[in-house]
């Protein structure tokens, strides 16, 4: 696990202060895999785990699966890992009304506000928020924050789009492009965005799925093998979407800004394995970059720092 943290209590409207089991947390989603409804609100609970620090050997493994430099700085989006174990527990809570088996993760927004370092100690929240509807069924947001010991304000934000599909009544885009999710049930791929200059040739290898899966704990079975991907309805595994955004920021030309705000839409799954062009533009200080088809984003200093 890239992570530990120390008992620190209990308040009102928040989860204990502890890291859960995952394991526990992947047999409540089995449990609950049938749960079905249409909620019109979310448990309001924020889920905190204290005093949690980053075991480097996890970072050494997460920075060379993504193609970061090994060191003791934090890549852009570790501290996902951070607060993964708690979005879990949220997610597979006995009240938490969505089945966390079949929830898409559609797009992600993260910002960091300084650079990181893993000699830091973190104290990491997590809470869902933000139910609303979406033309594929409906979508909600979950909402990481991790504080550094004597900071003021969180360090590292990020808020994780899911969507739980069902049908629903909403009418095709007049544009008549995809909305975020739209296609995240297999289908086949299509070429990449041609306004975007193509920079990088990226080559997905076949075990990333279970290998990002042992340094991150997201042991989703559609990213593990064939036989568990074809479960839930795809021909083969497909790479993790937070793994794919990731790997994009590494390899963008040039250093990213100290303190910056990247978005990530998650358009088409990348099967394993693959390979897949990467576009990058420039406009001015922000940068859009594509993944083919699969993942477009963006890049932008933030004002200031920490």
């Amino acid at each position: 696990m890239p992570m530990h943290s120390r008992t620190a209590g209990t308040t009102p409207g928040r989860a204990p202060d502890r890291t859960p089991s995952l394991a526990a947390s992947y047999a409540r989603a089995l449990a609950g895999a049938a749960r079905r409804g249409r909620p019109s609100a979310l448990p309001e609970r924020t889920a905190t785990a204290g005093r949690v620090s980053v075991d480097r050997d996890a970072l050494a493994a997460y920075a060379s699966l993504v193609g970061e430099p090994v060191g003791d700085a934090l890549p852009p989006l570790y501290p996902h890992l951070l607060g993964f174990p708690l979005s879990m527990g949220l997610m597979t809570a006995r009240d938490f009304p969505f089945p966390l088996l079949g929830l898409v993760h559609i797009e992600n927004r993260a910002e960091r506000r300084r650079p990181l370092d893993a000699a830091e100690g973190f104290e990491v929240r997590v809470r869902t928020e933000n139910l609303r509807p979406h033309r594929r069924g409906t979508a909600f947001d979950v909402v990481t924050e991790v504080h550094a010991v004597r900071a003021d304000g969180p360090v590292w934000w990020e808020a994780s789009t899911y969507l739980h599909r069902h049908a629903t009544d909403a009418e095709p885009r007049a544009d008549g492009r995809p909305e975020p999710g739209e296609a995240a049930e297999p289908q086949e791929e299509r070429a990449g965005p041609g306004e975007l200059p193509a920079t990088a040739v990226l080559r997905v290898p076949a075990d990333i799925g279970r290998r990002y899966a042992a340094v991150s704990g997201d042991r989703n079975p559609i990213h593990l093998s064939r036989a568990s991907a074809r479960v839930f309805g795809f021909p083969r595994a497909i790479a993790h979407g937070m793994w794919t955004a990731a790997r994009c920021l590494a390899a963008l030309p040039g250093p990213l800004p100290p303190a910056f705000t990247t978005t990530a839409s998650f358009r088409r799954p990348v099967r394993l394995p693959a390979t897949a062009a990467l576009h990058v533009q420039r406009d001015g200080e922000r940068t859009r970059f594509a993944l083919g088809a699969h993942l477009h984003g963006t890049v932008e200093p933030r004002p200031g720092r920490g």
